[in-house]
């Protein structure tokens, strides 16, 4: 299992993930979630990604292959609405060349990616693609996706994240849905990959990567348990014989 995170804000895209892989408790490795497909003149795309490792590491070998190899690819898109059809069609051709007799004893080769960027005339788009090849677009309503284990890092998500939030506390915010996520899931876990896309910069990027141990990280993850349990005795308590006897 795997924790990833993207959201569309008004400076641009945020995307991140963390690399734990495991199957079963005495198989844990690390891979990288996080993929960049970059040209530094007039597009820039990031795709994360969930699910079975094989599946995802075939699909994003055979974008990479398609650039070298291929008119139709990637990075020759007129849109990231083409993009994310690409990608959805690679997903599906994955699947079917890789299930066969597999799928019948209940190996699931399924993944979910999230797919985003920004091509020239188009502001930054994000979208999150499923196994069946279908994707849906962040809207200013819904300005995050997520993918995996990610049941424990969305209350804070939800609270906070809105289309107009500055980067900056997007960060904040999606750093800390990680720090939830692993306390609460032995599945997911440092290295963090963080990268932002700022609009109309298309430029060469590469993720910065948060280790386990990294100072900001763990300043992060105490500072919020303080308030946390802070906030939590301030609240008022309730008066539990009042409650029980029915006494306003």
């Amino acid at each position: 299992m795997t924790y990833c995170v993207a959201m569309r804000l008004e400076e641009g895209l945020l995307f991140a993930s963390d690399s734990r892989t495991n199957a079963g408790v005495d198989h844990i490795a690390t891979f990288r979630k996080m993929h960049l497909f970059q040209d530094g003149s007039d597009r820039s795309i990031s795709i994360v990604s969930a699910g079975n490792l094989a599946t995802t590491q075939s699909v994003i070998s055979q974008l990479q292959k398609n650039i070298r190899q291929d008119d139709e690819n990637i990075l020759s898109q007129h849109s990231l609405y083409d993009v994310a059809t690409l990608v959805g069609k690679t997903v599906r051709d994955v699947i079917k060349r890789d299930s066969g007799q597999e799928a019948q004893n209940g190996v699931d080769f399924s993944c979910s990616l999230i797919v985003g960027g920004q091509i020239r005339g188009e502001k930054p788009r994000l979208f999150n693609v499923y196994a069946q090849g279908n994707f849906i677009e962040a809207t200013d309503d819904t300005p995050y996706f997520q993918i995996g284990e990610s049941k424990y890092g969305k209350p804070i998500i939800d609270r906070v994240i809105t289309a107009r939030t500055p980067m900056a506390q997007a960060v904040k915010c999606a750093l800390i849905s990680f720090d939830s996520t692993i306390r609460s899931n032995i599945s997911v876990a440092p290295p963090i990959d963080l990268l932002l896309h700022r609009s109309d910069d298309y430029s060469f990027h590469e993720p910065y990567r948060f280790e386990e141990h990294d100072p900001y990280l763990q300043q992060l993850s105490k500072a919020w348990s303080r308030g946390l349990n802070q906030l939590f005795s301030s609240l008022p308590d309730i008066n539990i014989e009042s409650a029980v006897s029915g006494d306003s």
